[in-house]
């Protein structure tokens, strides 16, 4: 496995650093424009894989413009990049992408366009990396910030999200075993109050606004299987 740098610090990106220690760009203490590759490219050649956690994660902004340059035109540049340097990209969509597909939507399953911005932008970028780059992961996935930081949790909104900590756990077990391809990455399916007990016992009940899709639920046959043939090795 050869070197990997980490794009971004936010809430992902510094879980995983602080569980493996790799190196990492981010952009207010290095001074980089992810929406500008020329800023940062010389900065990743002596890395062979990138691992890009750099998003814009408001996920019900209506701020179109903002979607559309950090979701999608930035991985853009960043997806050409490393396909014409034989680097391997890393790219981190979202388990939203299935809000009208089905419940327990895999990988195979084709996603319909979503409500928001957010999920329509990461959708875009997962189908343009997976026509140009020969060497990619794609990880559909959601996680939360431990603990969980609010007074209230839907009952409503099922899906196979998880606390940051654990979904990197994942993640980076995929990366070590040189996993390629389309993943969705979760946990067992569970509502958000349920996941929000485990570390807030007092969180209280809520159903979810109407924008906020109830089922993003996915398939973890391919994670599971990838995991339980690789790790014994």
């Amino acid at each position: 496995m050869g070197n990997n740098i980490i794009l971004g610090a936010g809430l992902l990106g510094s879980e995983i650093i602080n569980q493996t220690g790799w190196d990492y760009l981010e952009r207010k203490k290095d001074n980089f424009d992810f929406c500008n590759i020329q800023t940062y490219q010389d900065k990743l050649k002596n890395y062979d894989t990138i691992i890009n956690c750099v998003g814009h994660c408001d996920t019900y902004s209506t701020d179109k413009d903002k979607h559309r340059m950090i979701n999608y035109e930035s991985v853009v540049q960043l997806s050409d990049f490393c396909e014409n340097s034989g680097k391997k990209l890393i790219h981190f969509s979202t388990s939203y992408v299935y809000e009208y597909t089905k419940s327990n939507a895999s990988e195979d399953d084709m996603p319909l366009i979503s409500r928001n911005w957010y999920s329509y932008y990461k959708l875009l970028s997962d189908e343009y990396i997976m026509l140009k780059n020969k060497n990619h992961l794609i990880i559909r996935t959601c996680f939360k910030p431990k603990p969980f930081p609010y007074q209230y949790a839907w009952i409503d909104h099922f899906g196979n999200f998880d606390y940051v900590d654990i979904i990197s756990e994942t993640i980076i077990k995929l990366i070590k075993l040189n996993a390629v391809g389309l993943y969705n990455v979760g946990t067992e399916m569970k509502t958000m109050y349920e996941l929000a007990k485990i570390t807030k016992p007092d969180v209280k009940q809520s159903i979810s606004p109407v924008y906020v899709p109830k089922d993003t639920t996915m398939n973890l046959n391919k994670q599971y299987l990838f995991l339980k043939n690789n790790e014994r090795i």
